[in-house]
């Protein structure tokens, strides 16, 4: 099998979740580091790939896909069909799908936004993203009380894609540990067989 291109920024959650994904699948694949702080991810041939400049993306043998989300969609219906990774039950595939909202509504807008604040400098309200970060990890410490996932009695893409960020929020100054449930789910996927990390950054001033 052709390795699959990762187009990526090393330190970005949703690179991240992609490349999770595809070592968790035990895929092979090769990364591609843009120089974005010089518009890499402008580039005329990488706009070609990903049209809203955006990481990460992928090439696949020639077939290109944008997104965090649909991409890990995507390697789970291709590669692991028959898996548990994206289950087949009406329900289970609902629950999954709404903790998929979860990482690019509430995840987004609190602790990636937080990070993005202290890790990259970016323009955003700081403590806003701090609160809705704190919000959002009560009603996650309340739904992993008494189970292990967060949508099936297994691993899904739904905890893959909530992972990076929320894993890394400390680096936005949100601290993790008042929510021990969050804590051990976290802990569960990094003891995940092929797992692998993101790179860190150095932790502000916890909130």
């Amino acid at each position: 099998m052709t390795p699959i291109k990762l187009y990526r920024n090393p330190k970005s959650g949703h690179c991240h979740r992609v490349e999770l994904m595809l070592a968790l699948l035990k895929l092979p694949y090769e990364t591609i580091d843009l120089d974005m702080a010089n518009g890499a991810h402008k580039a005329p041939e990488y706009l070609k790939i990903s049209p809203f400049g955006l990481v990460p993306a992928i090439d696949d043998d020639g077939y290109t896909l944008a997104d965090s989300n649909a991409i890990i969609v995507y390697l789970v219906q291709t590669y692991a069909k028959a898996s548990n990774w994206m289950p087949a039950d009406p329900k289970t595939a609902a629950e999954v799908q709404r903790w998929l909202t979860v990482a690019a509504d509430n995840v987004y807008s609190g602790p990636c936004a937080a990070r993005l604040v202290k890790v990259f400098g970016a323009p955003l309200d700081h403590g806003a993203a701090v609160a809705k970060a704190h919000a959002l990890f009560k009603v996650m410490e309340a739904h992993l009380d008494g189970r292990d996932w967060l949508a099936a009695d297994t691993p899904t893409i739904a905890d893959v894609a909530g992972y990076s960020y929320i894993a890394h929020a400390p680096e936005g100054g949100v601290d993790l540990a008042p929510y021990l449930n969050i804590r051990n789910w976290l802990a569960r996927i990094e003891a995940q067989p092929g797992f692998v990390g993101m790179a860190t950054s150095p932790i502000p001033e916890l909130a």
